[in-house]
This record gives C-alpha cells, sequence and structure tokens, in this order.
C-alpha cells in the first residue's frame, strides 16, 4: 500500500468509524433530548439524560459486531470502551455545547424548528470535529482500531 493510499484509507477508516459513532450518539442524544424536553426537565437533567444514553447506545452498537463474533461479553465491553468512549466523548462535548449556547434551544419545545436545527447541526458539527480526532486515534492503533478486526 502505498502511503497515499495508507493516507486515504485512514481517513475513510476515521469517517467510518465516526459515522459509527455517530449513529449511536445520536440515537441517544435525540432520546435523551426529547424525552427531557417532553417532560419538562431543567436543562442539567436533559443534558446528563442525553449524555449517558448516547454512551448507552454507542457502546452498544460497537459491541453487536464483536458479541456476533462469538467474544465473550465480559471481554466485548472493555473492548467498546476502548473503541469509542473518546469519540462520544468528544462528540458529547461539541454537541451539546452547539445546543445548550443557541439561545432558546432547550427550551424551543419538541415541535419548533429551532429545537430540531440546532439539534441536527450540533450532530453534523460533532460529526466534523471527531472524525480527525479518530484519524488521529485509529492512526496509532486505537479508538476504533481496536474493534475493527470484529466488524468484518
Amino acid at each position: 500500500m502505498t502511503e497515499h493510499q495508507h493516507h486515504d484509507s485512514s481517513w475513510r477508516t476515521a469517517i467510518t468509524a465516526t459515522l459509527h459513532c455517530l449513529t449511536g450518539c445520536a440515537i441517544g442524544e435525540v432520546l435523551g433530548m426529547v424525552i427531557g424536553t417532553a417532560f419538562g426537565w431543567g436543562n442539567a437533567a436533559t443534558v446528563v439524560l442525553s449524555i449517558a444514553l448516547a454512551f448507552l447506545f454507542g457502546y452498544s452498537l460497537t459491541m453487536r459486531p464483536i458479541l456476533r463474533a462469538g467474544v465473550a461479553l465480559g471481554v466485548a465491553i472493555p473492548i467498546a470502551f476502548a473503541a469509542d468512549t473518546v469519540s462520544i466523548a468528544v462528540m458529547e462535548v461539541i454537541d451539546n455545547a452547539f445546543v445548550l449556547v443557541i439561545p432558546g434551544a432547550m427550551d424551543a419545545g419538541l415541535a419548533s424548528a429551532l429545537f430540531w436545527g440546532s439539534l441536527a447541526a450540533s450532530l453534523v458539527l460533532a460529526f466534523v470535529v471527531t472524525v480527525p480526532v479518530n484519524r488521529w486515534m485509529i492512526g496509532r492503533g486505537k479508538g476504533h482500531a481496536v474493534v475493527h478486526r470484529y466488524h468484518h
């Protein structure tokens, strides 16, 4: 493999890993925001729930192919933590900070374009910021690189 092919492959792998991570984060983030908003919870409780669910869904989606590969649950859990913790954490910091700084976004309500637009924009921004983080980690054999062999 040439240096250029390796470089392109690293970026493709990082993008794929980030999209995978984004899926779990988005499910948890949206579900947490919807639950918190529907119940009229304050910003802090809603954000905490969103973050907890993002990690739960992110790790769960990572563990699926590991468990399908025949790895025991007790072994799969630390692999998922090693694979996704940094990626999910970066995404959660970015997307929650973004939604919190948009005036009125957290209080807009589920029927509001401001609520959904700011949430969607926060996830896009989190993806853009997290891709280079994942590429850096994968290049060092960390992050998603530790789980990649189970995806085949």
